[in-house]
C-alpha cells in the first residue's frame, strides 16, 4: 500500500509523489508482503489439518500464530551448506533471482486506488506504488525471469535430480507462462488497457469481467497454479522422483529464499487474479485493501484445496494438457472474444 499524504498538482500519478514518499511505500509493500506470506503458510497448514481432521499448529503462540516466526528463526540458523562439487557463486545467485522477482512483482499489484484525504480535498493517500501502462506486462516478464533462478539452482547444485528438477520447471513454466498470458487477452480486449488500475476502474463501471471471460479465469486458474509449481503440478519438486527437485541441495536462508519465493508468487498471481476478474479492491462497505485481501484468500483457499485432495499428475500428461488442450481453449477465447466485441461495436 502507499500510504503517505502528498499534494495533489498532476494528473501523472506517476510523478506526483516525491521520492521518499516512493521509498517509504516500498518498505510498507516489503512488510506486507513478508508478513502475508508468513501467515499464508499457518493458513495453509491450518486449512490442510481441517480436510485432514487433524488441528495443525497449536503451541506457539496462542493458536499457533507464532508458528511463521518460529519457522522464520529455525530457517535462519540452520546450517548453510554448499556441496563440494557445487558452482558457488551460482548456486549463491539462483535464490535471490527467484526472491527479488517475485517480491518486485508483489510491489506492482495495487492495493486500492487514490484515497483522498476528509476535510483536506487538496491531498490524497496512493494505495498502490505506480500505474504503469503495461502494468500487467510487467508482472508476467518478471514471472519469466524468475524461472531462471529455479534452472539456475538446479543446474548449480551439481546434483542430477536437481538437474532434472530445473529443466522440467523451464520447460514447465515456458508451456503455461504462454497461457497464463493468452488466459488475458480476452479481458485485455474487453478492457482496453494493461494498467491493473485502469482494468478496476472498467470493472467499478461496468461488471465485473469474470462474468465476461469465466472461461478465460478457468484458464487462467489451470495455468496460475502449473506456473507457480504447485500441487498438482509440483513436477518440478516431486518428492517421490527426485528428493525435493530443483532445491535438494539448498538448506538455511538460501532455501528460506526459494520457500519465499514460491509463496510470494503464490499471491501475486492470486492478486492478479481478484484485480482482473473479480474487480479488485472494489467493494462495498469495507476499505479497498480489505476486499482485495478477502479475493485473494479465495484463491489462495482453492490452492490448498487442490494440494489436499488430487494426486499430481505425470510430467507427459502435464505438457500434453498445456499443449494439446488449453492452448488450442485460450486461442478459442480469444477468437469468440474479438468477434463479440466486433459485432457490439459494429451495431
Amino acid at each position: 500500500m502507499v500510504f503517505a499524504a502528498t499534494p495533489l498538482n498532476t494528473n501523472n500519478i506517476l510523478t506526483d509523489q516525491p521520492g521518499w514518499v516512493t521509498m517509504i511505500t516500498i518498505v510498507i509493500l516489503l512488510v506486507i508482503a513478508l508478513t502475508m506470506m508468513a501467515y499464508m503458510t499457518y493458513y495453509e497448514r491450518k486449512v490442510i489439518a481441517f480436510m485432514q481432521d487433524r488441528l495443525g499448529p497449536t503451541r506457539t503462540g496462542p493458536r499457533g500464530l507464532l508458528q511463521p516466526a518460529a519457522d522464520g528463526v529455525k530457517l535462519l540458523f540452520k546450517e548453510d551448506i554448499i556441496p563440494v562439487g557445487a558452482d558457488r557463486w551460482v548456486f549463491f545467485f539462483a535464490p535471490i533471482v527467484v526472491f527479488v522477482t517475485a517480491l518486485t512483482s508483489f510491489m506492482l499489484l495495487p492495493l486500492g486506488g487514490r484515497w483522498y484525504l476528509p476535510l483536506t480535498p487538496n491531498w490524497h493517500v496512493n494505495l498502490f506504488l505506480t500505474d504503469l501502462n503495461v502494468q500487467l506486462l510487467a508482472i508476467l516478464a518478471l514471472g519469466g525471469i524468475g524461472v531462471y533462478g529455479i534452472i539456475l539452482g538446479g543446474y548449480a547444485s551439481g546434483n542430477r535430480v536437481s538437474l532434472i528438477g530445473g529443466l522440467r520447471a523451464a520447460a514447465q513454466v515456458i508451456s503455461y507462462e504462454l497461457i497464463l498470458g493468452l488466459a488475458l487477452v480476452g479481458m485485455i480486449l474487453l478492457t482496453g488497457s494493461l494498467s491493473l488500475n485502469r482494468i478496476v476502474e472498467w470493472q467499478q463501471q461496468h461488471v465485473w469481467t469474470i462474468l465476461f471471460q469465466p472461461f478465460g479465469f478457468l484458464l487462467y486458474l489451470i495455468a496460475a497454479i502449473a506456473e507457480t509449481n504447485r500441487a498438482p503440478f509440483d513436477l518440478p519438486e516431486a518428492e517421490n522422483e527426485l528428493t525435493a527437485g530443483f532445491h535438494t541441495e539448498y538448506s538455511g536462508f538460501r532455501f528460506s529464499m526459494f520457500f519465499l519465493g514460491e509463496y510470494i508468487n503464490m499471491l501475486v498471481v492470486s492478486g492478479v487474479a481478484a484485480t482482473v476478474f473479480l474487480g479488485g479492491w472494489s467493494g462495498p462497505v469495507l476499505p479497498g485493501p480489505i476486499w482485495l485481501f478477502i479475493k485473494m484468500l479465495l484463491f489462495m483457499f482453492i490452492y490448498i484445496w487442490l494440494r489436499a485432495t488430487l494426486p499430481r499428475f505425470r510430467y507427459d500428461q502435464l505438457m500434453g494438457i498445456a499443449w494439446k488442450v488449453l492452448l488450442p481453449l485460450t486461442l478459442l477465447n480469444i477468437l469468440v472474444t474479438a468477434a463479440i466485441k466486433l459485432i457490439v461495436n459494429s451495431l
